[in-house]
């Protein structure tokens, strides 16, 4: 496994490495690495010839300053997984002077208001953050294909959105959401509950699943109604949002239109834990 915390000797040692033909795959992690995180590292090394991992917490896209102190650091257990999946996986686990060199701040995006659902609402500036490190990360490992996971597909769209609108060449590939074996979807966030909080967590994939059940015969609005009541039966969950939304634009869905793709998108807090989760409902 190659090692690179600075940006310069990572560029030096791709720009050697490669050909005119070498494809890149990257996979872009805020570390505490879970199977989910090693799924899209197996995929990236199948696809490509070379694969590089980030591993960075990037404070920009943190609206919570108790959320960033506290999310979890495990560099050292992050290497030893990295290396078990394969030893030629370039890792890039920068600090944050070395990625905004002293000026710690988002840059402006217009994402076509996909940007202002769902996350966006409730985590003011979340996706400027997100978009300054990604379009910096890109720039650097310069990836021929991205990887990212499907729990966070608001992102996903957003991250399409931006390539698109900066004229990036990267192909943005999507890979199925991996879930622990209650169907709580795998989170470096999931680390900091407890056995019963995580045993007891089940009940969000539980909400999600009777939605989309719901989903053939029931309107959305009282979907909705229902995904609130069912939160209110299990405390200490407190529902945040829950939204169905077309797969697409993002737009929540007034009106169910057969032609087109829908997705329940949900966050939940317990206690101070914030976790997210989304299905497809056709």
């Amino acid at each position: 496994m190659h090692l690179f915390h600075g940006k310069v000797a990572l560029m030096d040692y791709l720009s050697s490495i490669k050909t005119t033909n070498s494809t890149i795959g990257f996979v872009p992690t805020m570390g505490a690495l879970h199977k989910g995180h090693q799924s899209l590292m197996q995929q990236s090394i199948k696809e490509n010839d070379i694969t590089v991992v980030s591993i960075f917490v990037n404070p920009t896209q943190f609206n919570n300053p108790e959320d960033l102190a506290k999310y979890p650091r495990t560099l050292d257990e992050d290497l030893k997984k990295i290396d078990t999946i394969n030893s030629g996986i370039i890792v890039y686990a920068p600090t944050v002077d070395d990625i905004y060199e002293g000026k710690t701040l988002s840059q402006s995006f217009d994402f076509d208001g996909l940007e202002n659902k769902m996350e966006g609402k409730f985590r003011p500036g979340h996706f400027d953050g997100v978009g300054t490190i990604v379009k910096r990360l890109f720039e650097i490992v310069n990836p021929t294909n991205a990887y990212f996971g499907e729990k966070d597909f608001q992102q996903l769209q957003i991250i399409k959105k931006m390539v698109e609108k900066c004229k990036m060449k990267v192909n943005i590939i999507g890979c199925p959401i991996f879930r622990e074996s209650n169907h709580l979807a795998m989170s470096s966030r999931n680390e900091r509950l407890t056995l019963q909080e995580r045993k007891d967590a089940a009940v969000i994939y539980n909400v999600l699943e009777g939605a989309k059940s719901k989903f053939k015969t029931s309107s959305a609005k009282k979907i909705n109604q229902w995904v609130k009541e069912e939160f209110e039966k299990n405390k200490p969950f407190t529902l945040e949002y829950f939204e169905i939304a077309d797969e697409e634009t993002l737009s929540t869905c007034i009106r169910k239109n057969k032609n087109k793709k829908y997705r329940a998108f949900i966050a939940v807090h317990i206690n101070t834990i914030r976790l997210i989760d989304t299905i497809s409902l056709n």
